[in-house]
């Protein structure tokens, strides 16, 4: 068996933190990831709070995933005493969903104010994999050079922008789609079910009773 992976999860303050569950939820479960560490933004609790129900002072861990875990553990964005304020920390890499214009600009300038942006410029001087899911538009000139800045700085830009061929029914199902695709990004597939096969791609609704999950317990 492949070693297991820490990864870092950040959400920050742009509408969509429901991604961050099915993302959340997918690690959670996936018996090649050893530990996730949750950094959501001052403005993220708050986008949490509204999107799920509740107060911005609740658990995280709790809010995100809909209950506690020990797998994944929450740490406050404000604090520099966590670990992902050092390069020694032995983590995979870091995925920010969703990401905020705020948040990408910070990172592109290397302003590292606060943890979440800290985490992304270790990641970055460490040459350990960042990926993006900037949650924006349109996109203005600012947002394009940033991107642009950010990439050719070693991180991934992978916008929330869903895919329409598998002919989802319900926002939910776009969720589901965007964070298996994102994942299997990373190399964390979780299911064949989007995979191209020869004679076209797996859009058919009614083959979602056939996927195969990948990686999880069962």
């Amino acid at each position: 068996m492949a070693e297991q992976r820490t990864i870092t999860l950040a959400v920050t303050g742009a509408g969509g933190t429901r991604m961050a569950r099915h993302v959340l939820s997918a690690l959670e479960r996936d018996d090649r990831v050893a530990h996730v560490d949750l950094l959501v933004s001052p403005n993220g609790r708050k986008l949490v709070a509204h999107e799920f129900g509740g107060a911005k002072n609740d658990d995280p861990v709790a809010t995100v995933l809909g209950r506690s875990s020990g797998k994944v553990s929450a740490w406050d964005s404000d604090s520099w005493e966590g670990p992902h304020t050092s390069g020694s920390y032995p983590s995979w890499g870091m995925i920010v969903v969703p990401c905020s214009s705020g948040a990408l600009g910070r990172i592109a300038q290397g302003q590292s104010s606060a943890l979440i942006e800290r985490a992304a410029d270790i990641c970055l001087k460490e040459r350990r994999p960042l990926v993006l899911c900037v949650r924006e538009t349109p996109f203005n000139l600012i947002h394009l050079r940033n991107m642009t800045q950010v990439t050719e700085a070693g991180a991934v830009v992978y916008p929330m922008i869903p895919t329409y061929y598998n002919l989802p029914e319900t926002v939910e199902q776009m969720f589901e789609e965007f964070a298996e695709r994102l994942l299997g990004f990373v190399g964390l597939d979780q299911t064949d079910y989007y995979a191209w096969q020869e004679g076209g791609s797996r859009a058919s609704v009614e083959r979602a009773a056939s996927r195969t999950t990948r990686g999880a317990q069962v």
